[in-house]
């Protein structure tokens, strides 16, 4: 039985959760499971794959970033598939389908899951210089804190006579972010 799993990250990639659903149908798989949940939250649907997949049976993705995290969530996918003697198939594998029924397969689907996590890895890394240099050239001050911005309406509830729970219940702050606007000290 070919067994499918799809995801996306946020719900608002659904035409991306259609996409795969639709690539994924059309291979000729039976039994979908697919979820809008990022790759690094509790992935319920994918657990409930691993758990419905029996031996001969092959799970199907359209792409390896669907499925893992990182080499080592896939080792540890690939080695739980393994052992129920269920093979993973990956449809757009660098343009071409891979699976692991075969050891060049497995070798290929491990190599690019190591090299996938060392780019995303060397992304992190130029994102936080690209950072750092941009705060220390005075063009990076991060978001605006949430509290800063309502320090104004801070300031109208209390002269309005509210206290300091009430104020943070009403626009959605915490009491200390309402104690910081009130001395002037909000950050």
């Amino acid at each position: 039985m070919l067994v499918s799993y799809a995801r996306v990250s946020t719900v608002d990639q659904v035409a991306g959760l259609e996409a795969q659903e639709r690539d994924l149908a059309a291979t000729g798989c039976t039994k979908l499971f697919s979820e809008r949940v990022s790759s690094v939250a509790q992935r319920d649907q994918l657990a409930a794959a691993l758990d419905f997949v029996r031996e001969g049976d092959t799970l199907v993705v359209t792409r390896l970033d669907r499925l893992a995290r990182s080499t080592a969530d896939l080792l540890s996918i690939i080695a739980t598939l393994e052992g129920k003697g269920v093979a993973l198939r990956i449809l757009d594998f660098g343009g071409q389908a891979v699976d692991t029924q075969s050891p060049s397969g497995r070798l290929i689907v491990t190599m690019f899951g190591a090299v996938a996590q060392f780019e995303r890895e060397l992304l992190l890394q130029r994102q936080r210089e690209g950072i750092e240099k941009a705060k220390a050239d005075g063009k990076y001050r991060g978001r605006v804190p949430t509290a800063q911005r309502k320090a104004a309406q801070v300031h109208e509830l209390r002269a309005g006579g509210l206290g300091a729970s009430e104020i943070a219940t009403r626009l959605a702050i915490s009491r200390s972010s309402v104690y910081r606007a009130l001395s002037g000290a909000v950050a």
